[in-house]
């Protein structure tokens, strides 16, 4: 009877786990969606504006004189907890360098003409106006690949200004260079945000692809980090007839299976992946802490975001500290002791571009409000969980926000021609190490156009 009993148990169970990994490694279809969704105000007109402007970034005496208005104004900040350094956010003593800095030495009219040495346009896209740098190399024996790079949160297409005259130069080893499309997200930069619900990453990746059709390009490449990874890994799943190669240096596999063996992977996780890496990831407690450490902004702004909108949208000097409290964290997660957090890592006028750019913009609160879009909706999470078959290449920089080793990563990308793992950088590469960035950018896509040769598929 109790053989019997146990058989049955044991069938039960091997029946249970075989339905459960045909559960996790279930493909869904790609969800119903409008590829021409009006995101601009009002009704969407019988004919829209299509044509391509020009554009200049511009600082004008009005903006500067009210900004340092206010933050000559500003109340003095609480000091530090002594011996706290950044452990409890921003170092307000370090804050007050910043903001005289800002005050004092931070030419705005150069950064701006500093931006503008390359062309930049706005084009209007289902009624956003998105805006974008377009840097065409000047080569002809060499060939050409088209280049969309996409930023992240708190940034905008400036994070690439410092490698974009590499890529378009040409390098020794190699046969071709890049013809750069360097694009703010909707919200973002100089990009226009949306009064309407649900432009989420899924949306805006249907937006980037009309912007790249917009362009005449109907195959092209793309590297992309933070939440422009997200976007641009979207695009390669709805559109991998269009992307010929991808390149990320925030990879991440969201599919049901892939937190599966991340979990499963903490048992042994010396099975699973080189013994120096480890440490990134496992053990499972030093990896949450790190998380309820750092993501509290993640929350608030996946829920919340307008109400902090508020307070960031009228004070500089608080836009200035909670951004840039999370950009050094994220360059150096080891640096809380220091009272620079991680800041140091990166130039302090490229840093001030940044919030500058935020607070000319006034979008903070639309930039923001991506977070909340891409938990909100059922069909990010579908397409999440879609494989794509573009060949993509990864470099893990080594502060970079999340780590997953190649048997998961392949999970959402299984022809992941090159993977790189760091021991320096942070998550902000184009700006924290250009050099190293773009010479990655260049090895990574000459192993995808050899996997492109290889597999005959030299579309």
């Amino acid at each position: 009877m109790f053989k019997t009993l146990a058989f049955y148990i044991a069938l039960v169970a091997i029946c249970a786990g075989v339905g459960f990994k045909y559960y996790l490694e279930a493909v869904p279809d790609v969800p119903d969606l409008d590829y021409q969704k009006w995101w601009g105000d009002g009704q969407k007109p019988e004919k829209d504006d299509e044509s391509i402007r020009p554009f200049k970034v511009t600082f004008n005496d009005s903006m500067i004189d009210d900004l340092k208005q206010r933050l000559m104004k500003r109340r003095p900040f609480r000091q530090p907890l002594e011996g706290a350094q950044s452990l409890y956010g921003m170092n307000t003593f370090y804050l007050e360098k910043i903001i005289k800095y800002w005050l004092e030495e931070y030419n705005f009219k150069e950064r701006a003409d500093r931006l503008n040495r390359f062309p930049h346009f706005k084009t209007r896209i289902q009624g956003l106006d998105i805006h974008y740098m377009h840097v065409k190399p000047e080569v002809k024996d060499k060939k050409v690949l088209p280049l969309l790079m996409l930023h992240g949160w708190p940034s905008s297409s400036k994070e690439f200004d410092m490698v974009i005259p590499t890529l378009t130069k040409p390098a020794d080893g190699y046969d071709f260079v890049f013809e750069v499309i360097a694009a703010d997200l909707p919200g973002f930069g100089f990009s226009q945000g949306t009064n309407k619900r649900g432009l989420s990453p899924l949306q805006m990746a249907i937006i980037m692809r009309n912007l790249m059709m917009r362009l005449g390009y109907k195959q092209y490449y793309i590297q992309a980090g933070d939440w422009g990874s997200q976007t641009a890994t979207h695009m390669c799943t709805l559109f991998p007839n269009d992307i010929l190669g991808f390149h990320t240096n925030m990879p991440v596999s969201s599919r049901p299976i892939s937190d599966v063996k991340f979990f499963l992977g903490s048992f042994f996780p010396s099975l699973v992946m080189e013994q120096k890496y480890i440490s990134r990831i496992y053990p499972l407690k030093k990896f949450f802490d790190y998380i309820m450490r750092e993501s509290g902004y993640f929350h608030l702004q996946a829920t919340k975001p307008d109400s902090v909108g508020v307070a960031l949208t009228d004070s500089p000097a608080g836009l200035a500290a909670y951004t840039l409290e999370k950009i050094g964290v994220c360059s150096n997660r080891d640096q809380l002791d220091t009272p620079h957090g991680g800041l140091e890592n990166i130039p302090l006028d490229d840093l001030l571009d940044t919030v500058t750019i935020i607070w000319v913009n006034d979008c903070i609160v639309t930039s923001m409000r991506i977070y909340m879009e891409a938990f909100a909706s059922d069909d990010v999470f579908i397409v999440h969980n879609i494989p794509t078959p573009v060949p993509t290449a990864v470099v893990n920089f080594k502060h970079e926000v999340v780590y997953q080793p190649d048997w998961i990563l392949r999970d959402k990308y299984p022809n992941l021609v090159r993977s790189t793992t760091l021991e320096f950088g942070g998550h902000f590469a184009a700006m924290h190490t250009p050099k190293e960035f773009a010479e990655e950018v260049y090895a990574s896509f000459k192993d995808i156009l050899q996997f492109r040769k290889n597999t005959n598929n030299t579309k």
